[in-house]
């Protein structure tokens, strides 16, 4: 269930797996799909930006909008400028997608529309991502 103290979500923009290989990255997938049957059941417009085909997270009427096209923080902000989300997801498409969201957060991108950052803060991705980040904010 959505957090009553947040503002309403209507639109939020989920940044998918993208290409897979055999054995790699299945669960971002899998989760990424469970995410958009959760937002779908609380009333929230799901944009998916996933350019693999071929993924359960691009099935049929999972998000109620598709875009094939390569995860780049260019190509996010056109989604944006489009689609006009309250939101956007970054955890539920590996690697790719946290590099993504934290290029468009320094960028001030994120800021500039008003898309909230849902779930893990780009803050957190930032430090467990940085090697000598990671330990001082461990010790503290």
């Amino acid at each position: 269930m959505i957090n009553p103290r947040v503002k309403k979500l209507n639109k939020v923009v989920i940044i998918g797996s993208g290409a897979l290989k055999i054995g790699e990255a299945g669960e971002f997938d899998y989760s990424g799909s469970q995410a958009l049957k959760a937002l779908r059941e609380e009333g929230v417009k799901t944009v998916l930006l996933n350019p693999n085909i071929a993924t359960v997270q691009t099935s049929e009427d999972l998000a109620d909008r598709v875009y094939f096209l390569p995860v780049t923080p260019w190509f996010v902000e056109e989604i944006i400028k489009k689609e006009k989300p309250d939101g956007i997801l970054l955890s539920f498409g590996g690697q790719t997608a946290l590099n993504c969201g934290v290029e468009l957060y320094r960028a001030g991108t994120l800021e500039k529309y008003g898309v909230e950052v849902l779930g893990t803060p780009v803050e957190a991705i930032i430090e467990t991502e940085d090697r000598e980040l990671l330990p001082e904010n461990l010790s503290r």
